[in-house]
């Protein structure tokens, strides 16, 4: 695979200066194709998520453009569907992928999405690789599904570890009704922190589409929390974080994996300043030489494309699922389905978020999350945090 990076760089390199850009990528008429379909929100609530982890795949595909089976090169096509941030629209998506003949899926961002298409390629045999999406369900009691990411137990066990250590002994939670990864999270670091022997205060649920925070954090000011977990979509986690600053709230407000997103910084301003969240990726600590690589030449990427420099935990995992879909195909030596899904079992990845194996259920044996903060208008590290397993 090393090999395919100088030469995908190099071929990047000349479509970029070319003076027709349109015949770069081309392929011969009889060169065998493997398609890798993607699923991922890039309309509605959670359309800026995930276009960043669409990205990333993208990019993965320009570095690994082709795998080799039985002794011949393919050309990798990606198929992609927007599933536009609703379930229905998932299944309908998967459903798309699957009548393209595609022999694995990668995504969706949002464990809910994610979940709605997977009993889509259950039934039809196609593996898939979830990228960010964190919650339990996603590959429970779906022997088709895999993810690179850590799992909500993890990152809201992290969390609550982080906050108890750093003397918070009460804690809000507010999640999101009808929303599997807030609820799913909050609940997790509720276990945590009580078991730690830290007090939750006030525990309370807002309905989707809510845009008016204010009750509820009027209520939560009153039993005066140390933190305020809030783990909820982009859309919410602003107007969250800003209220809260705006009626007075100093407390901690801390969320989960999906707030590391420029979004947050951008709408929610100065009041963003000093919340704390979990993180799969740090760009400032690289794994291994395939992190180094992939973070000097995705901030290339990101700048041809004309996109934030910065790298979203949510990109390295896209560009991780796009690996270890490879790496399976190679393995399985085949463009079956259910050859490549078998093989997904045993592949070991060196991908941007670290050594990647999946256990028995599919999910990645990950047990380490990043704490990062906001400070200066950006994410910036603060520490990590090892569960044991």
């Amino acid at each position: 695979m090393k090999n395919r990076r100088n030469i995908a760089a190099a071929a990047l390199a000349a479509c970029l200066t070319a003076s027709a850009l349109a015949g770069c990528g081309g392929r011969k008429a009889d060169e065998p194709v493997i398609r890798i379909g993607v699923i991922e929100p890039l309309t509605g609530a959670n359309g800026a998520a995930g276009f960043q982890e669409m990205l990333g795949i993208r990019y993965a595909n320009q570095v690994y453009p082709t795998v080799t089976i039985g002794g011949e090169t393919y050309t990798v096509k990606l198929v992609e569907a927007d599933n536009k941030s609703d379930c229905a629209e998932a299944v309908n998506a998967a459903g798309a992928l699957a009548g393209e003949q595609v022999s694995v899926a990668l995504g969706s961002y949002g464990s809910d999405l994610s979940m709605a298409a997977g009993a889509v390629f259950a039934e039809n045999g196609i593996p898939a690789i979830g990228c960010s999406c964190t919650n339990p369900q996603v590959t429970e009691g779906n022997d088709s599904y895999f993810r690179v990411c850590f799992s909500d137990p993890l990152q809201g066990t992290a969390m609550a570890n982080y906050a108890y250590q750093n003397n918070a002994k009460s804690a809000a939670v507010i999640t999101q009704l009808g929303d599997d990864y807030s609820s799913g999270l909050g609940g997790y670091f509720k276990e945590a922190f009580s078991s730690l022997g830290g007090q939750i205060v006030y525990d309370q649920q807002f309905q989707a589409g809510q845009t008016d925070f204010r009750s509820i954090l009027t209520n939560l000011q009153a039993q005066n929390p140390d933190i305020i977990f809030a783990p909820s979509s982009l859309t919410a986690a602003p107007l969250i974080i800003r209220q809260a600053r705006e009626l007075g709230i100093t407390a901690v407000i801390a969320g989960g994996d999906a707030w590391e997103n420029s979004a947050v910084i951008s709408e929610a301003g100065a009041a963003a300043e000093g919340v704390v969240l979990t993180a799969a990726f740090d760009e400032s600590e690289p794994a291994n030489d395939e992190a180094a690589a992939f973070i000097k030449g995705f901030r290339e990427y990101l700048r041809a494309e004309k996109q934030d420099e910065s790298i979203p935990a949510v990109s390295a995992l896209g560009y991780d699922a796009y690996l270890a879909a490879i790496k399976a195909i190679e393995a399985a030596d085949s463009t079956d389905p259910a050859a490549i899904c078998q093989a997904l079992s045993s592949v070991v990845v060196e991908g941007a978020t670290g050594t990647i194996t999946f256990n028995e259920t599919g999910d990645a044996n990950k047990n380490l999350a990043f704490i990062k903060v906001i400070r200066d208008g950006r994410f910036q590290f603060l520490t990590t945090s090892t569960i044991s397993r």
